[in-house]
């Protein structure tokens, strides 16, 4: 089973210390700066969205370059070998790729220091001279021995990191919660009477 960080929206306060946390850390690496996720504001409510780090990863199937690869217990991405097709970011259910590109000095001989397109360009959409633009996803910040930033500085413990032994746990939590709840006459009980077999 692959790792992958969990969100719980109704702790989180949507002050984007994750975001900071996560542009942070991958730039001290080299990698783009872009955060590899991003808190939602619906109404009142705030959450972040980020890789699931799926078992069958539509974003990993669609690389033409394999650039998104399955690893031993994650997707992972190799930003040197994408080629900013997008086609992982349209492929991915949750909206969790984000195309972004840090500029590159001396392309044709033109350098361009800062994006010069509209913050309100979709990011799908958008370009800049001078820039390569790559996927750019969770990687559970692979390279820290600490585990992702966003879950060591959330302020609320909204975000935490499972793999095989948490959701084991969680589910044995579920099932005893489940079996203990309480059953009255007027509570319908599933029944396979009356069924054809």
């Amino acid at each position: 089973m692959n790792r992958f960080v969990i969100a719980e929206p109704r702790k989180c306060i949507g002050c984007n210390t994750c975001m900071a946390a996560c542009t942070e850390a991958h730039r001290k690496q080299g990698l783009q700066a872009h955060p590899r996720l991003t808190v939602m504001r619906i109404g009142d409510d705030t959450g972040p969205v980020l890789c699931h780090q799926c078992e069958d990863a539509p974003c990993a199937r669609v690389c033409p370059v394999d650039a998104i690869t399955f690893g031993a217990d994650a997707i992972l991405l190799n930003e040197q070998t994408c080629i900013g097709c997008k086609m992982c970011a349209l492929a991915c259910p949750f909206g969790a790729i984000t195309p972004s590109g840090t500029g590159i000095a001396g392309v044709a001989g033109i350098a361009v220091a800062t994006p010069s397109h509209s913050a309100a360009l979709d990011p799908l959409l958008a370009w800049d001279i001078g820039v390569r633009s790559v996927a750019v996803k969770c990687d559970l910040c692979a390279f820290s021995g600490d585990g992702p930033a966003c879950v060591r500085v959330c302020p609320t413990a909204a975000l935490y990191a499972a793999d095989a032994d948490a959701t084991r746990q969680a589910a044995a939590v579920k099932r005893t919660l489940a079996a203990a709840a309480p059953v009255s006459p007027e509570t319908p009980l599933a029944s396979l009477e009356g069924l054809a077999p």
